[in-house]
């Protein structure tokens, strides 16, 4: 096996200077990576200034959005690096070498291992299962909703004993922050669909490595530490548009993968509008106890 590790900037060469500086010494990589996606600061200067024997920076074009980014990343990798396999990772995790060490296992033991990624710890959640079934246009519309996800968890989530006792699985799709993929598989199955901007790229990625008759593996004797969503927030500060670009990504893959009908998109986009209200309701509850909080404070100090 030869492993590179593919790194999409875009305006956030501080993050992924971090990231470098803790991976760059790894045994089991042979390449680094660093793509940036059309930055408009200073990244791409910065970036040049990290490569080094193994330590590569290339430059897109345009910003054509993650999946471009990446894909364009595993291509150099493959034909400059020859690597075999590709950790595709955001700037905004943080991983041991022992993680990659058993995430190139789980090839090594499954060929027909198209994706592997590990646990995540996350700052807001802590611990949380990487993984999902795949749904159809139903599942899409609950998985997207803040409070439908809770509701039909048990239809949207592997159940806690199908993990227990066991030191990886098998399972439909798993998170974009930080993964592994067989990189003659990536390139054959068409890589990330570059009609997405952002979001859904892995529900994508796995609908293609399954039709090429691979499979992904979740693998639960290592994780990785996920700053979530640090990188995107830096480009779309507010919540709404950030939500209404899942939208997007969500409704493009409904008419390409599921064929939906203009009715189902209708119903879809009627959907997402009750969600856009649900976290204006959620955000404005927020604010109205911080208020209440802070003004409890000032009465106390009075």
């Amino acid at each position: 096996m030869k492993i590179n590790c593919v790194i999409l900037n875009y305006n956030d060469a501080k993050t992924v200077e971090k990231l470098v500086g803790q991976i760059k010494n790894y045994s089991i990589l042979d390449g680094i990576v660093l793509v940036d996606n059309a930055s408009t600061d200073d990244s791409w200067q910065r970036l040049q200034m990290l490569e080094g024997e193994k330590i590569s920076a290339i430059r897109a074009e345009k910003n054509g959005g993650y999946g471009a980014g990446n894909n364009l990343g595993i291509r150099y990798a493959v034909k400059r690096n020859q690597a075999t396999h590709v950790v595709i990772a955001n700037p905004d995790v943080s991983f041991t070498e022992d993680c990659i060490r058993g995430l190139a296992r789980v090839f090594q033991r499954h060929p027909e291992a198209g994706v592997a990624a590990a646990g995540i710890e996350d700052k807001n959640y802590k611990q949380f299962q990487n993984s999902w079934k795949s749904q159809g246009f139903v599942g899409q519309l609950l998985y997207m909703g803040p409070v439908s996800r809770r509701i039909w968890t048990r239809l949207l989530y592997y159940p806690r004993s199908y993990f227990e006792g066991k030191k990886a699985v098998w399972v439909d799709e798993v998170h974009g922050s930080m993964l592994m993929v067989d990189a003659a598989a990536f390139l054959e199955c068409g890589g990330y669909d570059e009609g997405i901007f952002l979001y859904q790229e892995e529900m994508v990625l796995a609908r293609r490595m399954r039709e090429a008759g691979k499979r992904t593996v979740l693998l639960l004797t290592e994780s990785y530490y996920h700053e979530h969503s640090a990188s995107i927030r830096k480009s779309f500060q507010k919540e709404l548009e950030r939500q209404k670009l899942r939208e997007q990504s969500v409704l493009y893959y409904m008419r390409k993968y599921l064929h939906i009908n203009w009715l189902q998109e209708w119903i879809a986009r009627l959907w997402f509008g009750g969600i856009r209200m649900e976290v204006r309701v959620f955000r404005g509850l927020e604010l109205l106890g911080k208020r209440k909080k802070q003004k409890g404070k000032r009465v106390v100090q009075n």
